[in-house]
């Protein structure tokens, strides 16, 4: 600090000025949370009765819990649309890196659904999957099914219809992520194995790729992280029961469950904490793999 001159030093402090507001409301609605719940989860906390420290009885129950194991389990197929994520994201930030007629309207149509509100995306969604809605509209007129089908009431299907809303709320963010990747890299690398008679494709996938891999590894971990801990979409959309059938139930739509349905928050902390220990463990894995593979080659 000391080697800095008087005006960095006046930058640097204009800078952390900037960022204290940020840090105290996270702070206040992130870390706080977290250390007033923590010591919840070793208690039976219900508001209704007297608590007391009942020590890892929370984290017994969690594992022969078989309503959580469920929930569980669908929070991690949530994962599986992470690579769908990625990749159609991608493909969209190349096409909007043209110069194109129009251009900007399409970044700004493809953007719109990151800035609408969850729970107005969710409920026109749920209008959308209704028998009577517009896809199933559409899929007769086009012959591809002969009658409605209620994709808010098949256990096989309420759960992709789920994913679906998450990859079209979520591409446009991700998109702009690799958009601003693309627009980093020189001109002048793509220009030179152009003259050197690569094609397109082999552009593409020997010198823009290799170059995004960090932005590849930032949106996925992004991604991942929000996939296991998904919320608001399932919670408008089927309830806090995961309708139908529990066919929807989440980890953290169950930990709302237990906590402001069964009254029982000591347990809901524990189910809160496991998820939170889960998502830590990816994002080590993911952090040592991009340490390994990715932003190191290209320090």
């Amino acid at each position: 600090m000391s080697s800095l001159s008087k005006l960095q030093r006046r930058q640097a402090g204009f800078a952390y000025l900037m960022l204290l507001p940020g840090a105290a409301l996270l702070a206040a609605f992130t870390f706080y949370p977290i250390v007033r719940g923590l010591p919840l989860a070793f208690t039976n906390y219900s508001v209704v009765d007297t608590t007391k420290w009942i020590g890892w009885d929370n984290f017994k129950r969690a594992f022969h819990d078989p309503t959580f194991g469920l929930a569980l389990k669908h929070s991690l197929l949530y994962v599986l649309i992470v690579p769908v994520i990625q990749i159609l994201s991608i493909l969209m930030a190349v096409l909007v890196n043209n110069r194109l007629r129009f251009i900007h309207f399409f970044r700004v149509a493809y953007f719109i659904p990151v800035v609408t509100s969850m729970v107005a995306a969710a409920i026109a969604w749920k209008w959308v999957y209704q028998e009577q809605g517009i896809l199933n509209f559409f899929l007769l007129k086009l012959g591809m099914i002969r009658q409605p089908i209620s994709f808010m009431v098949e256990t096989k299907l309420a759960l992709l219809g789920v994913m679906a809303v998450t990859v079209w709320k979520g591409l446009g963010y991700y998109m702009m992520i690799y958009l601003a990747g693309l627009q980093s890299i020189p001109g002048e690398l793509q220009e030179a194995a152009r003259i050197d008679g690569a094609g397109r494709l082999r552009v593409i996938w020997n010198i823009t790729i290799p170059l995004l891999m960090p932005f590849v590894l930032l949106c996925s971990l992004l991604s991942v992280m929000g996939a296991i801990h998904v919320f608001d979409e399932v919670f408008v959309m089927h309830g806090p029961s995961g309708d139908p059938a529990y066919s929807t139930l989440t980890a953290s739509v169950y930990s709302y469950k237990v906590a402001f349905q069964d009254f029982e928050f000591g347990y809901a902390a524990t189910i809160g904490l496991l998820v939170a220990i889960i998502i830590m463990i990816v994002s080590i894995l993911m952090f040592r793999y991009t340490r390994r593979g990715g932003l190191t080659y290209y320090e």
